[in-house]
């Protein structure tokens, strides 16, 4: 919890600022100074948003995402809040002074209400992913879609004590956008958010290899919106690796945070907001892209790859390993087995591994029949990932 500044410091810092760009960057210096761990991560800046100006983000789905800077991430997570699980995180992200942002069920907010309000008390943002996470939620009936979403909306405002305290902010689950949706959170002033990278980690994988998706991913594109989720052990004992592999690589965390009357947007260029993989004539005319659900199953050959890791996991392993590759930092190649970035054996980790394991994997060599460098970004989930590729959607 940071100390709270004189009212002389406060005056001073506010005379200080004279845009709000200049306030966020002199605010976060501040709270860098007040983390007691000299070593963390640490939160870099914080981004206030009018939901207004740009309703849709994530380039998953949509052509915008938020306005950051080269080696900046802003941290999500899904589907809480579960006790077991979200608490644990809570108190790595404490532990790295890393703010995030948080989009909350609205029945779990109802029976664990204590851990919506510790989220909120450890500064952290709140959003809102429906009532009951309902699979189809795309499909929804017209008055369940509205229900879903204002039942959450009251609950998670209701567990906060205030309703003010909840960030207008809404992720559809699974990704199951529709236009009825989108146009209803619009009309609400509620930002519909994507993601730019998944970890997959709502998949039966292990922690190793969460790590290695959110690492590999958001390399490929050097900036976004991390989507993880709050209530799986994978991703409780993922994030501490996470995030000290990010520091070591240079990247900044960035939080965000909605627009008040007391707090002014962030002051952002238009082209801000359209990262390098969407420009150009071939990114800008491919619209929303409504085919992303978790747990799909398309035949990558054909269908989109928003299902294709998926796809792989669920192939027979022998068929997997010619296509599996992972890309990681320039002049460091990172080394995956044939399942899927990592994987448990036992007995020690050979002598000629090219690289130190991440817990719970086991690394390969270079001659290993399944390792295969990549020249170019790696498929994550996201229409954008190859520019200009006339298969892409």
């Amino acid at each position: 919890m940071h100390r709270r500044p004189t009212v002389k410091r406060s005056a001073l810092l506010l005379l200080g600022c004279l845009t709000a760009t200049a306030c966020l960057g002199s605010a976060s210096a501040q709270a860098a100074t007040d983390c007691p761990n000299p070593d963390a991560l640490g939160t870099s800046r914080t981004i206030v948003v009018d939901p207004t100006e740009h309703p849709r983000i994530g380039t998953m789905q949509y052509n915008e995402t938020l306005p950051l800077n080269d080696h900046e991430v802003v941290l999500t997570f899904d589907d809480g809040p579960l006790p077991a699980h979200t608490n644990p995180i809570l108190d790595t992200l404490a532990a790295q002074c890393v703010k995030a942002t948080f989009f909350m069920v609205g029945r779990m907010a109802q029976v664990y209400p204590q851990d919506v309000r510790r989220v909120y008390d450890a500064g952290h943002s709140i959003g809102t992913h429906s009532q009951n996470h309902p699979f189809r939620f795309g499909d929804l009936p017209p008055e369940r879609m509205t229900s879903e979403i204002e039942d959450a909306i009251t609950n998670v405002g209701n567990a906060l004590g205030d309703p003010a305290k909840l960030s207008p902010f809404f992720r559809v689950p699974g990704l199951r956008r529709a236009n009825a949706v989108e146009t209803y959170l619009g009309k609400r002033g509620i930002m519909t958010w994507s993601a730019d990278f998944p970890a997959d980690d709502w998949r039966h994988i292990t922690s190793a290899q969460v790590v290695n998706y959110a690492l590999s991913r958001i390399e490929a594109k050097g900036k976004g919106i991390l989507l993880l989720h709050d209530i799986q052990p994978r991703t409780q004992a993922a994030l501490p690796v996470i995030l000290r592999e990010l520091k070591a690589r240079g990247y900044r965390i960035v939080h965000v945070v909605s627009a008040t009357p007391s707090q002014p947007k962030t002051v952002t260029d238009p082209a801000q907001w359209v990262p390098h993989w969407m420009h150009g004539a071939v990114a800008k005319a491919k619209g929303p892209a409504p085919e992303f659900v978790f747990g799909a199953t398309e035949n990558p050959a054909r269908g989109p790859r928003s299902g294709r890791s998926v796809w792989l996991a669920q192939r027979p392993t022998r068929a997997r390993a010619s296509t599996i590759a992972v890309l990681m930092p320039a002049k460091k190649t990172f080394q995956i087995n044939r399942e899927i970035g990592a994987m448990r054996r036992p007995g020690p980790a050979p002598k000629n591994a090219a690289h130190v394991p991440l817990p719970g994997s086991w690394p390969v060599t270079a001659g290993d029949l399944a390792f295969r460098p990549v020249a170019g970004p790696i498929k994550t989930g996201s229409r954008t990932d190859i520019p200009g590729n006339p298969s892409v959607r």
